[in-house]
């Protein structure tokens, strides 16, 4: 295992949100979902993510969600992807990761 120092850590801006919106990617090239999160004071981004093994639309809305939001964007297909959601691989699919109880949106990991 490699280590970094604390410094590295502290550039990552990882913060919790809420979905507000989700809509099929039919353009990917593996099943996804188009995501739009609310991260407070951080605004509103938009990913894509492969996690329709696990999740349907419904389900996903107003689910709160840990994001990366400093990474560069990517382009995949015709999305402009803004932000990372957070998971984890599972045999059944990508298990979200979540706050354990309801932060406001917006809010650093610490």
């Amino acid at each position: 295992m490699q280590t970094v120092p604390w410094s590295d850590f502290q550039k990552i801006l990882i913060v919790a949100g809420t979905i507000t919106r989700v809509e099929a990617f039919p353009e990917a090239r593996k099943p996804a979902f188009k995501v739009w999160v609310n991260f407070g004071s951080y605004g509103e981004r938009k990913t894509s993510a492969q996690i329709t093994r696990l999740y349907t639309v419904d389900e996903l809305i107003g689910r709160q969600v840990i994001g990366i939001l400093n990474f560069e964007e990517k382009q995949i297909g015709p999305f402009r992807s803004q932000f990372l959601l957070s998971g984890f691989e599972a045999e059944d699919g990508v298990v979200l990761s979540a706050p354990e109880r309801r932060v406001p949106d917006g809010t650093r990991l610490s």
